[in-house]
């Protein structure tokens, strides 16, 4: 399990694509995706010095069929008669022999175990026996070893990238909707890798559900740990959407693994053109390892908390706050603003408004505040309080003028005497 106080991150095993190594002690890599057609050489090569020039360090183009994956040959030739050395990362779904073409010219070749070999999802339920489902993944392990022994071959890099949104019928028949299936639709893969002693392998598991993608992805690294396995993961937020939804939503699937320590590769996926994807995946990057040699935080995890499995932790509500009721959001007041300079549009108003040491004399029927403790004790005779929805706040502790400073780390015991 990670360290859930101090960052450090996940110990991974190197991978070569092409030039670039990922994984192992290399930095995290920034990539992005053309949005171009595959068979148009020229316009694939002007979107991809593009992203090279915004900071992508791999660049991935889709290759449907047989004829896009054979011009990879060409893209990848006029890159670097361009002087780019930039690996090229083909993208392949559906069919099994389009991934052996693009392992001849590209320097990593994705496949989705959702339909590598399994046909296309029909959601349909599918009974299998114990030996029905075994021979099944024979079926799978006797075509992907020899795609296998080309990337050997060729020194192509392979990443498996699981979708939530594309797991086989089979997959979903025995396991169902769960990231315990999406897990095992890639280890499946991962064991044929490590049975052939291939181990030029990155992993993806991604989700536009940012909740399922964190869990899943932290359940695909717990595994892998018991099967001494270590190949490093690329992460992303499948549609993420654009301006500024498609940056929050990316930061906060991508963001969250980052923190725990894990990831070596990343694209964040937006709806705008490839190269604007490349600052915000930078900026998560930077933002996060600026965490590596922090002052050490000793703490002890809760015992009643799963890494793997989170809930939310049980409180007592105060007002509207904790307890049963969903997250709220507090804004603060900025200096010279009151209540009335604040936005009440549907989307926008907070749900408390933090106002410091007094109410806004101008208060909004309906809108709840927030004050500091001692404002909201020494006001009662000021103003009625409570038909305006204040909240006492316990910004600082004081004893007399002097404010009490607690070391960093100090036992909760000490804490709650204070409180």
């Amino acid at each position: 399990m990670t360290d859930l106080f101090n960052y450090r991150r996940r110990s991974s095993s190197p991978v070569q694509v092409g030039d670039l190594q990922i994984g192992g002690d290399a930095p995290i890599r920034i990539q992005s995706m053309t949005t171009t057609n595959t068979n148009d050489t020229e316009a694939c090569v002007e979107q991809a010095e593009k992203i090279i020039k915004a900071g992508g360090e791999l660049v991935r183009l889709t290759t449907q069929g047989r004829r896009e994956a054979e011009n990879l040959k060409n893209i990848n030739a006029q890159l670097r008669a361009d002087g780019f050395n930039t690996p090229l990362v083909a993208d392949v779904h559906f069919n099994a022999n389009v991934a052996d073409v693009a392992a001849l010219y590209a320097e990593k070749v994705r496949v989705n175990p959702g339909n590598y070999v399994d046909p296309a999802r029909v959601f349909k339920k599918i009974e299998y026996t114990d030996t029905e489902y075994a021979d099944e993944l024979k079926k799978l392990e006797d075509r992907f070893v020899p795609f296998l022994n080309i990337c050997k071959e060729h020194h192509t890099a392979v990443r498996i990238g699981v979708n939530h949104g594309s797991l086989s019928d089979r997959i979903m028949s025995r396991y169902g909707d769960t990231p315990e299936g999406i897990v095992e639709s890639c280890m499946e893969f991962l064991r044929i890798c490590k049975k052939e002693q291939f181990d030029n392998v990155v992993i993806s598991i991604k989700a536009s559900n940012t909740v399922i993608m964190v869990r899943t992805v932290r359940l695909l690294v717990d595994e892998m740990d018991r099967n001494d396995m270590h190949y490093p993961l690329h992460l992303g937020v499948t549609e993420a959407g654009e301006g500024e939804d498609g940056r929050i939503k990316s930061a906060v699937g991508i963001g969250a693994l980052l923190a725990d320590g894990i990831g070596d590769t990343i694209r964040v996926s937006l709806s705008e053109e490839p190269e604007a994807e490349i600052p915000v995946a930078r900026h998560l990057v930077d933002y996060i390892i600026k965490r590596e040699g922090h002052l050490m935080v000793p703490a002890t995890a809760s015992p009643d908390f799963d890494w793997l499995r989170p809930e939310r932790r049980k409180t007592r509500a105060a007002g509207g706050i904790g307890g049963s009721n969903v997250p709220v959001v507090i804004a603060s007041l900025p200096n010279g603003q009151t209540s009335a300079d604040v936005d009440f549009s549907t989307d926008t108003t907070p749900d408390y408004i933090y106002c410091g040491s007094s109410l806004p004399a101008n208060r909004k029927e309906g809108q709840k505040y927030i004050v500091d403790f001692n404002a909201y004790t020494g006001a009662k005779d000021t103003y009625p309080i409570f038909p305006y929805n204040a909240t006492p706040f316990i910004s600082s502790v004081k004893a007399d003028v002097k404010f009490l400073v607690l070391q960093l780390g100090a036992p909760s015991e000490e804490y709650l005497a204070c409180l």
